[in-house]
């Protein structure tokens, strides 16, 4: 474990410029995950998880924070399904039984935990079982992506429409709006008696047609 954590370390160094690195390291950890064997000289001790790090020998204070070595051994972990009570005991427990498990029961239902069965399933498949299960994965990412490109185009143009619309709607208002204001203007020119109708629709910027319509109105008593 000195050994892969030293290369660990010695591949942080930049090829160049040292000087300006100045040994900042990164902190490195490593954890062994033990199947089936136990820790050198372990004694009696049935401790599953073993943090370890580097201290003085004298007094034990931690002499570097940065560098741990932690070690697991399944063979210790004991817990049964039904008392697990954590995710770090759920993670154990699949580690140490995945090769027996059919599936995840109650107690590993967990969107993690489904993923890592997953993988654990893909890499017991056989080469040309993992080559059509991945042609599979091909075609299932082909069609999501078609069906998004789709997705996004109606998109589009659903709101082309919309914005279309609402801009047909504001012309068609303005519009309106600009026709009752004329047609206000009109009545009040007919009333006065003092204008042709030829006379009102020029100065009014409008057909004699449309002030002959303001006037079968007025007629009307709208």
């Amino acid at each position: 474990m000195f050994y892969y954590s030293s290369k660990l370390i010695a591949d942080q160094a930049p090829k160049g410029n040292r000087r300006a690195w100045n040994y900042a390291i990164s902190e490195v950890y490593i954890i062994v995950l033990m199947d089936g064997f136990t820790m050198p000289d372990a004694g009696d001790e049935m401790y599953f998880l073993h943090d370890i790090c580097l201290c003085y020998r004298d007094h034990g204070k931690i002499f570097y924070e940065d560098l741990g070595f932690i070690y697991v051994e399944l063979v210790n972990f004991v817990t049964a399904e039904a008392e697990l009570d954590n995710d770090l005991d759920r993670w154990l427990y699949i580690l140490k039984n995945m090769s027996s498990l059919k599936g995840l029961s109650k107690y590993l239902r967990k969107p993690i935990f489904e993923k890592l069965f997953q993988l654990a399933e893909y890499s017991k498949l056989k080469p040309e079982e993992r080559e059509m299960y991945n042609a599979s994965l091909r075609n299932k990412w082909d069609a999501e992506s078609i069906r998004s490109s789709q997705e996004e185009q109606l998109k589009r143009a659903r709101e082309k429409a919309m914005a279309e619309g609402r801009a047909e709607g504001e012309a068609k208002g303005k519009a309106e709006g600009e026709t009752k204001a004329k047609a206000e203007v009109i009545k009040n020119l007919l009333s006065s008696n003092k204008f042709s109708n030829s006379e009102i629709a020029e100065l009014s910027n409008v057909t004699v047609e449309f002030v002959n319509e303001v006037q079968t109105e007025i007629a009307k008593g709208k």
